[in-house]
């Protein structure tokens, strides 16, 4: 679905990438970790045509996408949720729902599609003419999740959910992320919980100085001692 190959990027000067390569398949959660700078959601910019490619190949459903623009990789069937709160606090659910869609020259479609993605989450139906900063801290990421999903994306890049959530609200975000993969989307997500995000994820992915250390199903990840020691704050350069 999405092909990352040998990606050395940065911006201007700065290379943060140093070949960065990996795949990732359809229908499918990879959760990407790795310690502070190791360029996570560095990757997610240069997937989405916000950062500058020096070398190396994206590629989408076999296409290059390689210097492709936001806009353009929206129109490839991309959408981006980065870190932090993406709302406009005093504006209802469904005028943050209309948001989304605001490029969109066909506006019955986005009423059509904000209709669809408020069936998949019945709360913010429930909420609809409620002001985004009055909902709960798992109902403010599921209508940022909502608004990426009324383009009818095929692939989101979603950095840091669960970032300010109680734990309970994050595993209400994991089960929304989850309950999208089983309807087709695939998801590639960079996550601190990093522990919680392998347990829910197909795949993970761990990066360290702009590189691909490791590529495997979350499983075997989990279970890997190597990556054990990255989560209590150690280091992997021991891995080859």
């Amino acid at each position: 679905m999405l092909e990352v190959k040998e990606v050395y990027g940065g911006y201007g000067k700065v290379v943060i990438l140093n070949g960065v390569s990996f795949k990732i398949p359809q229908a499918s959660i990879t959760t990407v970790i790795g310690p502070n700078g190791a360029g996570k959601s560095t990757v997610f910019k240069a997937i989405f045509g916000l950062l500058d490619i020096h070398a190396g190949q994206i590629l989408l459903e076999g296409k290059d996408v390689t210097r492709l623009t936001p806009r353009e990789m929206i129109g490839r069937g991309v959408t981006y949720v980065p870190q932090g709160r993406n709302l406009v606090p005093q504006l209802s659910v469904y005028h943050n729902l209309e948001l989304g869609g605001i490029t969109v020259k066909d506006q019955a479609m986005v009423r059509d599609r904000i209709e669809v993605v408020m069936d998949q989450f019945p709360a913010l139906r429930q909420h609809r003419d409620r002001k985004a900063i009055e909902l709960s801290g798992g109902q403010q990421k599921q209508l940022e999740v909502a608004r990426a999903l009324l383009l009818d994306p095929k692939l989101i890049l979603i950095d840091e959910p669960s970032i300010g959530l109680s734990p309970n609200l994050v595993q209400e975000v994991f089960r929304t992320l989850m309950r999208l993969r089983d309807q087709g989307v695939t998801i590639l997500m960079v996550e601190q919980n990093a522990k919680a995000a392998l347990a829910m994820s197909d795949y993970g992915l761990v990066l360290e100085l702009g590189q691909t250390r490791m590529h495997d199903r979350a499983e075997k990840l989990l279970a890997d001692p190597r990556v054990g020691r990255l989560f209590l704050g150690g280091h992997i350069e021991e891995i080859q």
